[in-house]
């Protein structure tokens, strides 16, 4: 006969204190894991200030800023794939340097190699109801901010444009998680509603920005969806 044993309360309470004492050795080895990953990953990431916040909400003023972009075809996350190899493939050094920067190095080489920032950034070309039902989009890398139009490096590829955006006011949600369909149409529509609650006038295009590499964990991603205001719009979100 196969016997029950029914745990006593002490019983109970240690297996409880045993799950607890698991639950936060797990969470102290995650954290010891992300510290050192994130102090390695500290890269450059476009300057800004903050006009506005309200719970995840911002209104932010962008310095000017140089982009690296790249127009690829297909469903978002295809997009994002082909676009960030194209533009890594030039910041990894398939690019000629400026006559200026071989003036300044004393060197004759081509093929520079350019930090990576972030974050990646992708616009759809044609703005539907939801942002993540586009064809096709506009990927973009910042460039580091110590290079202007005549010192950064030349892309080899054709596909590849270098432009400058001048200041900027963007409105912004900022959330964690996985980037599916779902997710960005979901966090566009808070802001896009949050901004017509504001009164602010939007004049260009979602865009989503993802700032983490794939293999982090999503809790600790950072996720932002921004889109172009009237640069009035500091003193009318107040």
């Amino acid at each position: 006969m196969t016997r029950i044993v029914i745990p006593n309360q002490s019983t109970k309470l240690a297996i409880a204190v045993s799950v607890r004492n698991a639950w936060i050795q797990a969470l102290v080895f995650t954290i010891f894991l992300i510290i050192p990953y994130r102090e390695v990953m500290a890269i450059e990431t476009p300057r800004y200030i903050v006009l506005d916040k309200q719970d995840d909400f911002e209104i932010r003023q962008y310095e000017p800023r140089i982009v690296a972009e790249v127009s690829v075809d297909g469903d978002i996350d295809e997009a994002s794939g082909n676009g960030f190899r194209l533009l890594a493939d030039y910041i990894f050094g398939s690019n000629r340097i400026s006559d200026e920067q071989k003036a300044n190095t004393h060197s004759d080489e081509n093929n520079a190699k350019i930090a990576m920032t972030a974050p990646v950034t992708v616009e759809p070309l044609v703005f539907k109801s939801n942002l993540a039902e586009s064809n096709a989009w506009r990927v973009e890398f910042t460039m580091p901010s110590q290079y202007d139009l005549n010192t950064l490096p030349k892309p080899i590829n054709n596909s590849i444009s270098i432009r400058q955006i001048p200041t900027t006011f963007y409105a912004v949600i900022t959330y964690s998680g996985m980037n599916t369909a779902q997710r960005i149409n979901k966090e566009t529509l808070k802001l896009l509603s949050w901004i017509e609650q504001k009164n602010i006038q939007a004049i260009g295009t979602p865009e989503l920005a993802r700032y983490n590499p794939p293999w982090t964990l999503p809790l600790f991603r950072r996720n932002e969806i921004l889109v172009p205001i009237n640069r009035e719009a500091q003193s009318t979100a107040r």
